[in-house]
């Protein structure tokens, strides 16, 4: 590593290879070089000689003043990491392509008009930032990069976004066109199922298609700065969406049917409002809802610009519950909500009659022969009748919603078990006994029980576990829970279980993608939860949380949802907090370099 030394060029021992080296040399001084790092400096060429290094995996010319890159580029065959951004390149060479293991290149803050089209031989790319250039469009062959998770084209000149790369990139789960001169966004962006986050903001677009319905796993949508005067009603069906930003557009109304998505920040500031339908108040998730700079007349300025529960309360005051529009029933702890269209027809006993329970499980059991799901969930059972066990070979139990205080001994015998869902029960003591007889359990919800204690050697009988969800149970972890055994858990849920302490062992779990550790009483984070690489989802809301380890910074490549609300945090500026989850982890990572 060779920064912030201020060389005018590469220092020209670097490229003296293994092969070079005199006979007097110790062979384990002269080794080949495999990263070279040269950011920070002043250098203004890399010279053609940059092929005497064949193994480079990792080149990082950052931050200096090339022009230019060599042909010679193209044939480093090991390179999978490619830094030249905040240079004065003007373009990047065709032979490019012949870097076949490149896997992310960053050519941001440059000079580029373009991009090369030998791009797409690079066939496994997976993150291409080419931000703050002047790249006016995209080729047509970077659709044959089909591994790209991550695509960063802010801060350029693209007037559209190809449906080709669109429907090609469907592995994309990032995608940063802000700060173009976008007009549209591709009718088929509903490709991008795995998609988590959208930035679209500051361009000129007038319209999102449908099709976004399908982009089902939207994390954060950020379309402010544009030309929208409505939205789409099938923008209500993203159920995972928890960041709408929508500010400085032309809307004029916020669609009833948008009012179902469970956010956490709607930002619609700067628009046309003139009302808000009464449904926003049903949002009980919203922990900020932004509405100055709109000539709405139907509020007090004093709700529009006070705080977001109190502006909840009085939009949910203003349902009409008084004519028979609208009826709330609470079945199992769950509400249920039916609006009807004429009062004097309203029969509340004929619209929520069901058949009789008996019948319900009957027809459970017969369906788990076909379907190998048995569900019984929200019957209100306290023990699950033996009958309904009519087959060992089903791959899904739901016995969600009941009073059950211990599980059916039967279970013990569905050896194929794969999802085990057991929310909002009663059980008080950790099952055992029956998971120790479940060797193909992937998905367990014990949430919102009564657990007591959890033994802290409980994981090790469920190794194959992928989803774990124990939150609601308040005070039953242990004090050190051995988690390193579920060496395959992607997401874990530990919401409001009164945690102190980070659980360390959390640290060890690779596959890590999810973790939610949300209303607690956490006070800080520790340092190691970088090693969590393919975390992408971090809940750390509603904690004492004061401060956060600059080494949270370094997941930013992998984490794209970082929840912080209703912490004291006091070592981040609330301008910071603001930007979300990029903003953040860009402070933190900075920071590194402070230390």
């Amino acid at each position: 590593m060779i920064c912030f030394f201020m060389y005018s060029e590469v220092p020209i021992d670097i490229y003296k290879s293994l092969d070079a080296a005199s006979e007097d040399e110790k062979w384990w001084e002269a080794v080949e070089l495999q990263k070279l790092i040269l950011a920070h400096n002043d250098i203004e060429t890399l010279q053609e000689d940059i092929r005497n290094l064949p193994l480079l995996s990792v080149l990082n010319v950052s931050h200096n003043k090339l022009t230019h890159l060599p042909s010679a580029i193209g044939e480093l065959h090991m390179l999978k990491s490619l830094d030249v951004s905040f240079n004065l390149i003007v373009n990047i060479p065709e032979e490019i392509g012949t870097a076949a293991s490149l896997v992310k290149l960053d050519c941001s803050n440059n000079q580029l008009n373009d991009l090369p089209n030998s791009l797409g031989r690079c066939v496994e790319l997976s993150d291409l930032k080419a931000s703050n250039n002047s790249i006016s469009s995209l080729s047509a062959d970077l659709a044959k990069c089909s591994k790209l998770t991550k695509l960063d084209v802010e801060g350029n000149k693209l007037t559209t976004l190809p449906e080709s790369l669109v429907a090609s990139c469907r592995m994309l789960t990032e995608l940063n066109a802000s700060k173009n001169l976008l007009n549209s966004i591709p009718e088929n962006i509903g490709s991008l199922s795995r998609l988590i986050r959208l930035d679209l903001h500051q361009n000129r677009i007038s319209l999102i298609p449908s099709s976004i319905k399908d982009c089902s796993s939207l994390l954060e949508f950020y379309i402010g700065n544009n030309a929208l005067t409505s939205l789409p009603v099938e923008i209500g069906t993203l159920n995972r969406l928890g960041i709408f930003d929508l500010h400085s557009n032309q809307l004029k109304e916020y669609p009833a049917e948008a009012c179902k998505l469970q956010l956490s920040m709607l930002d619609l500031s700067n628009n046309s409002l003139s009302g808000l339908p009464p449904d926003i108040g049903l949002m009980t998730t919203l922990r900020k809802l932004l509405l100055a700079g709109n000539p709405i007349r139907t509020l007090r300025s004093s709700l529009v610009n006070g705080p977001t529960p109190a502006l909840l309360r009085f939009l949910r005051s203003r349902l009409p519950t008084d004519e028979g529009m609208m009826v709330l029933l609470f079945n199992n702890g769950v509400l249920s909500i039916f609006y009807f269209l004429d009062a004097t027809t309203l029969n509340v006993e004929s619209a929520t009659s069901t058949p009789g329970k008996d019948d319900v499980v009957a027809k459970a059991a017969r369906l788990s022969l076909s379907s190998k799901e048995l569900s019984l969930g929200g019957l209100g059972l306290t023990a699950v009748p033996s009958d309904v066990w009519k087959s060992n070979d089903i791959s899904k139990c739901d016995l969600s919603g009941n009073s059950i205080e211990e599980l059916p001994l039967e279970l013990s015998s569905c050896i194929s078990l794969e999802a085990l869902i057991l929310s909002k029960n009663k059980i008080k003591d950790w099952p055992g006994s029956v998971l120790t007889s479940l060797p193909a359990l992937t998905c367990l919800k014990l949430d919102n029980n009564s657990l007591r204690q959890i033994p802290s050697s409980a994981f090790q009988a469920v190794s194959k576990l992928q989803v774990l969800d124990l939150s609601g149970n308040i005070g039953s972890l242990p004090e050190h829970p051995v988690f390193s055994c579920l060496a395959e858990l992607q997401e874990l849920y530990l919401r409001r279980m009164r945690v102190s302490v980070f659980p360390s062992d959390i640290i060890n779990l690779k596959q890590l993608r999810i973790l939610d550790l949300s209303q607690n009483s956490l006070q800080s984070i520790p340092q190691g939860i970088e090693n969590l690489t393919s975390l992408a989802e971090l809940d750390l809301s509603d904690n004492n949380i004061s401060s956060l380890p600059p080494e949270l910074g370094l997941l930013e490549p992998s984490l794209q949802v970082l929840k912080l609300e209703g912490n004291p945090l006091r070592s981040i500026r609330r301008a910071i907090l603001d930007r979300g989850t990029k903003g953040v982890l860009k402070y933190l990572k900075e920071r590194i370099v402070e230390h």
